[in-house]
This record gives C-alpha cells, structure tokens and sequence, in this order.
C-alpha cells in the first residue's frame, strides 16, 4: 500500500488512509505500507508539518496492491508539477488499485487516468475539476466513488471512509468494522452517502433581481415563497426570473428555497432539540415527512440520523 507523498500535501489525506491500514493491521490484516516521496526525501505538508518518506519512488516494488495519491489545498501547483504527474500515473499503471483522495483527483485527471470515469472530489472542488477536465463525470455528492479500479474520495476525512471500505474488500466486514470501531468513525457512511456540504456556497448572480429574491429567501427560510410572489418581487414574470436563476445560479427559484430550508434545517438539527416535525415548521415545510423526503433527496440521509452523526455537544 504506496502513499504519495509530495511537498504541500495535506497532512490529513496521507495520515487518514495510514493510520486505517496500520489499525487494520493491529486488527489481524498485513499490509505493507510505505510512504513514497520522489526521492526518498521528507516532505513538508500544508499544515507545515513534516512528514518523512520510507522509500523513495524509484525503490517502491514493481507490483504494487493500492496506491493512494493525496490532495493538497494548492493543486494547481500539483498539476504544474511534471515529475509527479509522471510518478502518479507510473504508479497507476503498476497498481491493482488507485486511491485519490480529496484534491489527489487534481493530478490523477492531469495524468489522463480519469478520462471517461466517474470521481468524486472535495463539494468546493467539482466545479472546477469538471470544468478543467471534461472528460471525467464529477459526481458532486458522494463520500467517494468506485469507477474501475480507480476510487476517489470527497474532502479530506472521507479519505477515511473510503480506506476503511478498501479494508472491507480485502478482509470482510468484521475487520473493517473493528476498525471502525477503534478509531471512532462510522462503519457506515457508505460511499453514496452525501458530503453534507455546504450548499449555499459561494454564489455571484449578476442581477440586481436575483440578489434581492435570494436575499430575501435566506432572510426567511420558513415564508410561503411561491414562484409568482417572488417574481413580483422583482418586477419579473415567473418565468424570466426562473431563467434568471438557471442562468446564474445553476438553480431554479423552488431548488434554491429548497436548498436555504435544508441549511437553516441542518442548523436546528446540529444545535437544538426541537422534535423533527417542529423544525420542518420552523423551516417552512408542513411536516416531518416533507423534511424528511427533503434530505433523503438532497443529502441521501434522514433528518434523525442528520442529527445522530452531526449534533453538537454543546447546549
């Protein structure tokens, strides 16, 4: 199991994966898990943190099982990099399986490996990845995305998700689920399962219209907010102003309601102890069934299990 690593990684994309490999080992498996840099050096993370190397490139065996190409936070000095573009895609080939984690996809799609293939990517990265890189389907909302041999991952800790599945693979479900358990993550944050991301994310209508009808749905998350009222808000027929927000926004006026309930929901969820069916009012949905069809759709999971993994501790 060859982890690359490089100057400017991500501390927690390389730590994730080897602290599940070398856990997993505790538990019964055997893997061998070698950190690589180009030349044997140690490198100096994003966080400042130094990591060193047990190999250099050139000494990692020919057969390798899984190599695991990390992010870093500035990836468009990754993709510049040519020596580790040709050392990601000289692993790739050697490898049974390829492992991007986070912002790793950045360098795997410049070495031409994900062309034609479904990935994830950190939520804040797959606009730009897709943009970038057009031949690779970004899939915006999983944990992490299995296409071939190839698995690639959401933001940073998902890393770990998907490693702890690699160890599913390879040694059944018990192992990986003591794994789990000794490193206090969920067992079952299956890859499909939403990122949580932040949906309201930045966004730069053009319109003066668009801004005073999105400002006024976040100022009011739980208004009746009906397409023609919002229209007549801003001097607009409904159907010019769903066009305004397609245009800008990649929404339609309902979808970014539906996504500023979701938000002020997850903050009540997150922070309180309202039953579910009083924050669906409180957000502007009739009842917990609609919250509740609301985040199957949007964030693949329940409002009672939101709540279970996201709740803080604090009152």
């Amino acid at each position: 199991m060859v982890v690359l690593a490089f100057d400017g990684v991500q501390l927690l994309d390389v730590a994730g994966p080897v602290d599940v490999l070398n856990t997993a080992n505790e538990q019964g498996a055997d893997y061998q898990v070698l950190i690589a840099s180009l030349t044997g050096d140690a490198v100096r993370t994003s966080a400042g943190v130094r990591i060193a190397a047990d190999v250099a490139l050139a000494d990692v065996p020919r057969k390798v099982g899984t190599v695991f190409v990390p992010g870093t936070p500035d990836w468009l000095r990754a993709i510049a990099d040519r020596p580790l573009t040709d050392a990601v895609r000289d692993l790739a080939d050697r490898a049974e399986r390829v492992a991007g984690v986070c912002a790793g996809t950045f360098p795997l799609a410049e070495a031409g490996l994900l062309d034609g293939r479904k990935v994830a990517t950190h939520w804040a990265l797959a606009d730009v990845l897709a943009r970038r890189y057009p031949l690779v389907t970004v899939e915006p909302d999983p944990l992490f995305v299995r296409d071939g041999k190839i698995i690639t991952s959401a933001g940073i800790t998902a890393g770990i998700d998907l490693t702890v599945s690699l160890v599913e693979d390879d040694h059944g479900a018990d192992l990986a689920r003591a794994v789990a358990r000794h490193l206090v993550v969920f067992m079952a944050r299956p890859g499909g399962q939403s990122q949580f991301s932040a949906r309201l994310g930045p966004r730069n209508p053009r319109s003066e219209a668009v801004r005073q009808v999105m400002d006024a749905i976040v100022a009011d998350p739980a208004g009746p907010h009906r397409l023609e009222d919002l229209a007549a808000m801003a001097n607009l027929s409904g159907r010019h102003l769903t066009r305004l927000f397609t245009a800008e926004i990649g929404s339609t006026p309902a979808e970014f309601v539906d996504s500023v309930r979701v938000e002020a929901a997850r903050a009540l969820l997150e922070g309180g102890s309202d039953a579910v069916d009083l924050v669906a009012r409180r957000v502007g949905l009739g009842s917990a069934e609609s919250l509740r069809r609301l985040f199957l759709r949007t964030l693949a999971v329940t409002p009672s299990a939101y709540r279970a993994r996201f709740r803080t501790s604090r009152r």
